[in-house]
């Protein structure tokens, strides 16, 4: 079985219907002999933040001399990024066998496991068989009932910034919601919070005297420089350190990875300011104020809620003061699409819209019409090939073009600007 054979038996199995919770994968993970026992962690969870802080994290850690893997979701082009060892994504051929062995597993189970636990499984098996030191693990939705968190206590959970999403699931207030992120905070713990709201900040500090954790929060990085080429900052009077990654938000995010790395060298992890510098300059995490071309610059946001959205607006007037931008957007109909491209449009000189390849995707048309009623000019595309090559034809060497509204659509992006 190769390895797109194997997803796409994984796809087949759905959440719909299905009750939530951790006995179907910790039911699947004993079939295949409980990889997940045997491995140490850095547990994430958050609204925004979480791959970007678990790639700075991998990074330092693959830098200080560790087999580290990282495990994230959703994947922006091919299902083997969702596992990497040392930035390496997992090979096709384990891919299949790994995923074959928990396929055959889970067949013979009563209340058969969704695809997220399926993958969850594949990963710990992957993870284990690469011999990794530390995982860092980001979780999928919220943290109390994720598949993920059926591992023991992690070397460091972590909470990133917090904000209304699937409330469906999680809850409709902050509190509520953090509440169930804080369901990875394990007795005798210890945990990272990205400084925010208070209302947040309560509910984890509630939890973790509950769990009798030790609770680090985060401070305030001082910039030194930030710009088209990256940016650089100390921390807690460290440093300097430099990211190549855009945006005040990632400042934040680097805060909450070198909170981290704190408590794991706190713990006797060796880890070297040269290593912590040096993983930070190589980090590596597409489409996320990514820019991928100059003359025109084109820039890549994977930012798919109003938070995001606030955060790649606010980034944009930073970077390019004054400039009217050129969008190429699409969105899933069930976001609060009106206050996110409300965070864009006051920027926006046109937009170019197209449908995610979602089943919850806006049709380019029906956004091209809203967008339309708001007083902007917004040209519908058949696909993401033609709203690629209309953006870029009506950009000159001067303008910015800037592809955003869903993760669904950059991954193809990226790939028919030939960057995977």
């Amino acid at each position: 079985m190769t390895g797109q054979e194997a997803v796409d038996l994984i796809h087949r199995e759905a959440w719909t219907g299905r009750k939530p919770g951790l006995g179907r994968t910790l039911e699947l993970l004993e079939k295949v002999g409980n990889p997940h026992q045997k491995l140490k962690y850095v547990h994430i969870t958050g609204t925004n933040g979480k791959g970007s802080t678990a790639a700075m994290i991998a990074s330092v850690l693959a830098a200080a001399g560790y087999r580290t893997g990282l495990s994230t979701s959703p994947h922006l082009w091919r299902f083997h990024e969702r596992f990497q060892v040392n930035g390496e994504p997992i090979p096709d051929e384990a891919l299949g066998r790994i995923a074959e062995q928990v396929i055959k597993a889970g067949k013979g189970m009563a209340d058969p496991a969704t695809e997220f636990e399926l993958m969850t499984a594949v990963g710990f098996l992957y993870f284990l068989e690469a011999r990794c030191d530390i995982v860092v693990l980001e979780v999928g939705l919220g943290g109390r009932l994720d598949s993920t968190n059926v591992i023991p206590t992690p070397e460091a959970a972590v909470i990133t910034n917090i904000g209304l999403e699937h409330t469906a699931e999680l809850g409709n207030t902050l509190r509520e919601i953090a509440a169930e992120k804080s369901g990875i905070i394990k007795a005798g713990g210890h945990v990272v919070l990205y400084s925010q709201s208070f209302e947040v900040y309560g509910t984890v500090d509630h939890v973790c005297h509950m769990q009798h954790a030790a609770l680090a929060m985060t401070v305030k990085p001082e910039v030194l420089s930030s710009g088209l080429e990256g940016q650089t900052f100390t921390y807690r009077g460290k440093g300097p350190y430099s990211i190549p990654l855009l945006g005040e938000h990632q400042l934040y995010n680097a805060a909450t990875a070198l909170e981290t790395l704190r408590v794991l060298s706190q713990k006797g992890w060796e880890i070297s300011e040269e290593a912590v510098a040096e993983g930070l300059s190589k980090t590596v995490w597409p489409a996320r104020l990514e820019l991928v071309r100059r003359s025109p610059d084109v820039i890549l946001d994977g930012g798919h809620n109003p938070q995001c959205m606030e955060a790649l607006g606010r980034a944009l007037r930073e970077l390019y003061p004054g400039k009217k931008l050129i969008f190429l957007t699409g969105v899933l109909a069930d976001k609060d699409y009106p206050t996110m491209m409300g965070e864009i449009l006051p920027l926006a000189r046109e937009f170019y819209t197209i449908t995610p390849d979602s089943d919850r995707a806006m049709s380019a048309v029906e956004l091209a019409a809203y967008l339309e009623g708001l007083g902007a000019k917004a040209f519908p595309c058949g696909t993401t090939r033609d709203g690629v090559d209309r953006a870029l034809a009506a950009a000159g060497p001067e303008d910015v073009v800037c592809a955003c509204g869903s993760l669904y659509m950059i991954g193809e992006v990226r790939h028919l600007l030939g960057l995977c």
